[in-house]
């Protein structure tokens, strides 16, 4: 597959920072926003193929992909978050819009690429509060957010419940996704224990012009530190 040709909105390319005494062809990395056709091939081959959840978000209203020059290299989207309660959660009543980072995906090696993504898109994105989690359980803390200078607002406790599945936490709505109509009905059936989900990591950032005056009472929090899972696999499932 190859996007390159009919992306849409702007661009931005980034050196890396490769090289050294023997000159070099430094990888350059592009972000642009993708809609339409080239917004579902990259999310459907890089969400539910490469992403852990092996699904796509419920919402995508603005999706952006990284390029290097060999073709799709990651891709961020964001969208309105999935409850309201979530919403409340980060601003309040406060009448401003609240997008949330649902999806990153990155498929190279390159230093630093998803800070380069993130902040690039957020900068491309309307007057907003962004939200993101961190997903404590597959061993994230949000290191990307902390690069891209997110507010760290603590641990956030997930109302939902997930179900053990061969020793791995499964959402419900990735079952869904997989096609099982009832997951409650289809875990019991199989003997899969429900249990409650566990906190994420929370980061907001105001972006477009927006203000903090909406999240001020969520107070920023020194940033967590440990070491932190990646599951990518850089170089190995490339959208070309």
């Amino acid at each position: 597959m190859n996007c390159e040709g009919s992306l849409v909105a702007e661009q931005v390319t980034f050196q890396s920072s490769g090289g050294g005494s023997i000159p070099t062809s430094p990888l350059q990395l592009r972000v642009a926003r993708l809609e339409g056709s080239d917004a579902a091939d990259v999310t459907k081959i890089l969400f539910r193929e490469v992403h852990y959840s092996k699904r796509t978000p419920g919402s995508m209203q603005y999706v952006f992909g990284l390029f290097d020059g060999q073709g799709i290299a990651g891709a961020v989207s964001f969208g309105p978050p999935p409850s309201p309660q979530v919403r409340r959660s980060v601003v309040g009543g406060a009448n401003i819009a609240v997008l949330e980072l649902n999806r990153l995906v990155i498929v190279t090696a390159e230093r630093n690429a998803a800070s380069k993504l993130v902040g690039r898109a957020l900068k491309m994105l309307p007057p907003a509060i962004v939200v993101s989690y961190a997903d404590g359980g597959q061993g994230h803390i949000g290191y990307v957010y902390q690069a891209t200078n997110f507010w760290y607002a603590g641990m956030a406790t997930a109302h939902d419940t997930e179900y053990i599945v061969d020793g791995v936490r499964i959402h419900p709505r990735t079952l869904a996704s997989r096609g099982i109509t009832s997951p409650a009905a289809w875990a019991k059936a199989r003997g899969y224990a429900r249990v409650p989900a566990l906190p994420k990591h929370r980061y907001v950032i105001a972006v477009g012009g927006a203000t903090y005056d909406a999240v001020l009472w969520l107070r920023s929090k020194d940033y967590p530190k440990g070491e932190s899972k990646r599951y990518a696999a850089p170089n190995q499932m490339r959208a070309k």
